[in-house]
């Protein structure tokens, strides 16, 4: 027998065996790298959304359930419910959750990616201000929708005030939307006999609600601003110039929803104030829209307030589109800018050339006097020129303000 036909010593069956060559790093790296993920439907990215909230989802998942959360709103929500109440799992934790948590998980979910359906840019401040005053409204308990509310306007040469609730300020919200959905084909929230005033719509809601309003409101509210979107998201273009009356005054939708996206700011700081809640103003892009309207205004309430005699005579009129005298209304701040206001006619055009007066304000303060939260003789912090025209228009600016 050979050497090499010998069967191997007891010694020699032990011996290890020699290691396999070592694969290049680039080949392991190949066979490592993980497939592509496919994308997953929206029933399989809903059951994951527990997972996702424990931490317990895969890399891929995670980026799939997150990339869904900003394009899916019921996801979404469903999404920080769950994070919250894992939170609360924690008993070594504070069980008091940021009040600002929901406000950045929806701010930085809306920021990502922009909506499938985009809404118009006009309708973009109501959008906005309608998600801010809801992530509020889910924030606060029962009790704080029976909290006191004082909500305050000017009315000739004085302030008025009116008392009532959180869910009080809600109701008068949604009736005086109901101006909005009626342009729109939509229903009214008080019926269609409903009157188209304001004041008149928010004080039947009120006498209507027998017991006083809870906060059975909120999803009425809510549906309703979504609704108010969605149909001017699809509507097309010339939607935009649809009058909406007032009773006494009319806009066109896209001010009117502007109007309505600074009344919801107003109450929405109401309500925080009410309640204990920190509430910002609205981005500056959007304040400068809002301040636009109200300067754009202005001379047409200027003309009321002349017409009543509570302000001095018109001196200088002059035709439809020419320049007249101006008061320049200097913004400061967020949403800042210049601003030209006519002071005899409606009808003419403010004009640097032909300011007479100025006046410096803090953008949020000029807000703060055309809601009527701040008196006209408190407003200015920089005044230059004819005192009478000073007056007149931060006195008009005051009175724009209402129920």
């Amino acid at each position: 027998m050979t050497e090499e036909e010998r069967p191997p010593t007891p010694e020699q069956r032990q011996a290890p065996r020699a290691p396999e060559p070592r694969r290049a790093p680039e080949a392991r790296e190949a066979r490592e790298t993980p497939p592509v993920a496919e994308p997953l439907s929206h029933k399989v990215l809903m059951s994951l959304l527990g997972a996702w909230a424990l931490s317990a989802c895969s890399a891929e998942e995670t980026a799939l359930v997150e990339a869904h959360l900003t394009e899916c709103a019921p996801c979404a929500d469903e999404a920080l419910r769950l994070r919250d109440a894992v939170g609360l799992l924690h008993a070594d934790g504070n069980l008091d959750l940021d009040p600002l948590l929901r406000s950045r998980v929806l701010e930085n979910a809306l920021g990502r990616r922009p909506a499938r359906v985009p809404v118009p840019g006009w309708a973009a401040p109501y959008d906005a201000e309608t998600a801010r005053l809801d992530a509020l409204l889910r924030d606060i308990g029962d009790a704080e929708w029976h909290a006191p509310v004082r909500l305050k306007w000017y009315e000739d040469e004085g302030a008025v005030s009116r008392r009532t609730t959180v869910a009080g300020v809600i109701g008068h919200l949604m009736t005086v939307d109901g101006l909005v959905a009626t342009s729109l084909g939509l229903d009214d929230p008080l019926g269609s006999d409903a009157s188209a005033h304001p004041t008149e719509r928010t004080e039947s809601f009120w006498r209507a609600a027998k017991p006083p309003p809870t906060r059975t409101v909120h999803e009425p509210w809510r549906e309703q601003s979504h609704t108010l979107i969605r149909t001017v998201s699809f509507a097309g273009r010339g939607v935009a110039e649809l009058s909406v009356s007032y009773g006494f005054f009319a806009l066109p939708l896209r001010d009117a929803l502007l109007d309505r996206a600074f009344e919801c700011w107003v109450h929405g700081a109401d309500i925080a104030e009410a309640v204990d809640y920190p509430y910002k103003p609205p981005t500056s892009g959007h304040l400068h829209e809002m301040i636009d309207l109200a300067t754009r205004l202005l001379p047409a309430a200027l003309a009321i307030r002349r017409r009543s005699g509570l302000a001095t005579p018109a001196r200088e009129l002059v035709t439809a589109g020419s320049p007249g005298r101006s008061l320049h209304l200097e913004i400061e701040g967020a949403g800042g800018g210049d601003w030209f206001i006519a002071l005899d006619s409606p009808a003419a055009v403010g004009s640097r050339e032909r300011a007479v007066a100025q006046v410096a304000l803090d953008g949020v303060e000029f807000c703060q006097l055309v809601a009527g939260r701040v008196s006209p003789e408190d407003a200015a912090a920089g005044q230059d020129g004819d005192r009478e025209a000073i007056r007149d228009v931060l006195f008009a600016a005051a009175t724009m303000s209402r129920l």
